[in-house]
């Protein structure tokens, strides 16, 4: 059915005698390629459908290369034509964007052939499908954290591998989602305030852990800068037998603010925050 789709949108465009001669060939090699692979999908001879899986592969047409492994994979178990076929079959999903699917072909090639030709790259491009298929920050990071695992999981399995320093970089992409995911429920905390309870004490907690678990983190100063709005909030609201100590604390955290971030793009705001509370204190 698409061949004869194509068919006709190509003959759309053509008009006049010898356009029409080139188009009675195009239509030609269309039917024939069409034809061929119909009956090369009906047919018994494996040895053939492998080699024209191959040529699909080379070719770039994934789909039908992947139509062809599927069979091929149960068929030919046991041989070393099973194993190639279920790593193309692997490529051909992945460089068809279907992510998800490609990892997990990756990982059943890696469950059966743990010492196989293609195992360290399978292993590898199982890490890279779930890199790829990893949400957004704001999303549920399920994901993440599966790719993350597998990454890793490469990296012990190959720490000599030519991937490494690829590897690398997409743990550290993949890192930085889960810190701007945590930074994200701190600002939430933070921008709920009071509403049904003390959020600026959970905006603190959340930004202190993702800081804790991801100490190097581009975050950093976005995350130190929040803690400090919301303990001076957290002051500011405070019932009065505790205003002093929050006070305190605030003027405390000011300090480590500006000792690690002294030229910092949020200088101005701490250096109110630290004038406010100082006030109140010596008050």
């Amino acid at each position: 059915m698409l061949c004869i789709v194509l068919i006709f949108n190509f003959a759309h465009y053509f008009k006049g005698m010898k356009k029409k001669i080139i188009l009675a060939l195009f239509f030609g090699a269309s039917l024939s390629s069409c034809g061929e692979y119909n009956k090369l999908l009906k047919s018994t001879n494996y040895d053939y459908k492998y080699e024209a899986a191959k040529n699909y592969y080379a070719k770039g047409q994934y789909g039908r290369a992947a139509t062809l492994l599927n069979e091929l994979i149960t068929i030919m178990k046991g041989t070393d034509k099973a194993e190639e076929s279920l790593y193309m079959l692997g490529m051909s999903y992945y460089n068809q964007e279907d992510y998800s699917t490609a990892a997990q072909t990756f990982t059943t090639y890696c469950n059966t052939y743990p010492r196989g030709t293609y195992t360290e790259l399978a292993s590898f491009h199982a890490g890279k499908a779930l890199y790829e298929d990893s949400p957004e920050p704001r999303l549920d990071q399920s994901g993440t954290y599966a790719a993350i695992q597998q990454i890793q999981r490469f990296m012990e399995y190959y720490p000599k591998s030519e991937k490494t320093k690829e590897s690398q970089r997409m743990l550290f992409e993949l890192q930085d989602k889960l810190v701007k995911k945590d930074y994200y429920a701190a600002k939430l905390y933070y921008d709920l305030g009071n509403y049904l309870g003390n959020n600026y004490e959970s905006a603190v907690i959340t930004a202190q852990n993702a800081l804790k678990d991801y100490p190097y983190t581009e975050l950093r100063e976005d995350l130190s800068i929040l803690i400090l709005r919301a303990k001076y909030e957290m002051a500011a609201n405070s019932v009065e037998t505790r205003r002093m100590e929050r006070y305190r604390d605030a003027v405390d955290e000011y300090y480590a603010f500006k000792n690690e971030f002294p030229d910092s793009k949020y200088t101005k705001e701490a250096n109110r925050i630290f004038e406010a509370s100082n006030k109140v204190i010596k008050e």
